[in-house]
């Protein structure tokens, strides 16, 4: 097992533990916030700026992680109807995009927005936390594309394949 596989899985493994936390926590935010506002007719201030914490957490490390198990939206058709090599270019291709979005828009961009509200001294209206905090996660994100682009760019000839979805071999039955 080599190095970056190693420390893929070890990153995988505390990304699992680390969304399913957030999501708890946004799940009993999300309840307190009901319960508060229906049930005791006195709606807590803090929950709502929780919850949108959360949820930008949970959305860009989530988007991360859905990218490493190749569950975003992706559009194959091109990919599938091309020759094996080209296939592993053009995967190689969106991989080297990928990466370049990474380093410019999450970490360079997403660092500079960190380092401008840390700098500015910008903090949170009701839980007062300095907003650095929060956007810490787009540079954090940013390198976890980085790492799964790599590898995916890496170990391309695992990751192109041209065997037909099951949509193909149900519309062809149906055709």
């Amino acid at each position: 097992m080599t190095f970056l596989s190693t420390l893929v899985e070890h990153v995988d493994r505390c990304l699992r533990v680390l969304l399913a936390t957030l999501m708890a926590l946004l799940v009993l935010d999300v309840t307190w916030q009901v319960t508060t506002r229906f049930i005791l007719t006195q709606p807590s201030s803090f929950t709502e700026e929780v919850a949108r914490f959360l949820l930008i957490w949970v959305s860009l490390i989530g988007g991360a992680y859905a990218y490493r198990l190749k569950s975003h939206l992706g559009f194959d058709l091109l990919i599938r109807n091309l020759s094996l090599a080209k296939a592993k270019f053009m995967f190689r291709l969106t991989c080297l995009l990928v990466a370049i979005f990474a380093i410019a828009v999450l970490i360079i961009g997403g660092g500079n927005l960190v380092h401008l509200t840390w700098t500015l001294g910008q903090f949170s209206p009701v839980l007062n936390v300095p907003m650095a905090y929060i956007y810490a996660v787009i540079p954090f994100s940013g390198v976890l594309f980085l790492l799964y682009s790599i590898v995916f760019f890496v170990d391309a000839e695992l990751h192109v394949t041209h065997t037909s979805s099951s949509d193909d071999t149900q519309g062809k039955a149906n055709g």
